[in-house]
């Protein structure tokens, strides 16, 4: 067991809006061995509190290569414009994401200096969650 290590990004992102012109935000990328698997996107639309999507690191990993995911996260690499394509659905709506494609990797690769794939078991304490999960019932 370690202590948390956090990775953080700021990103230029851009909204992808059909039939309009493409709105520019900001995005802040977040990852924290406290959490070993996720990682925590905050896009900043211009309202008092950001929105925050919670998804697997595994996921925008293997979307940079390949397009990925099911349900309300899909990700995929452009063909042409070296951004990669973020799709967010929920009951509310969906919204569809470019991110520069170089730093979302350049993210990972220090997400994965911090705890390579296969190592992230290593940053959970299974007794506190078990406890903490009892203390709950």
């Amino acid at each position: 067991m370690s202590t948390s290590s956090t990775v953080t990004a700021e990103l230029g992102i851009r909204l992808v809006v059909p039939q309009q012109a493409v709105v520019p935000l900001l995005a802040s990328f977040h990852y924290t061995t406290a959490d070993p698997y996720a990682i925590r996107v905050s896009f900043h639309v211009g309202l008092d509190e950001p929105v925050v999507w919670i998804f697997a690191r595994e996921l925008l990993s293997d979307g940079m290569a390949r397009r990925t995911g099911a349900g309300d996260v899909r990700v995929w690499p452009s063909a042409t414009t070296g951004m990669l394509e973020i799709e967010l659905s929920s009951p509310f709506g969906r919204a569809h994401f470019e991110a520069p494609a170089d730093e979302v990797a350049s993210f990972l690769d220090r997400t994965y200096r911090v705890s390579p794939v296969g190592q992230e078991g290593m940053h959970i304490d299974v007794e506190a969650a078990l406890a903490d999960l009892l203390g709950r019932l």
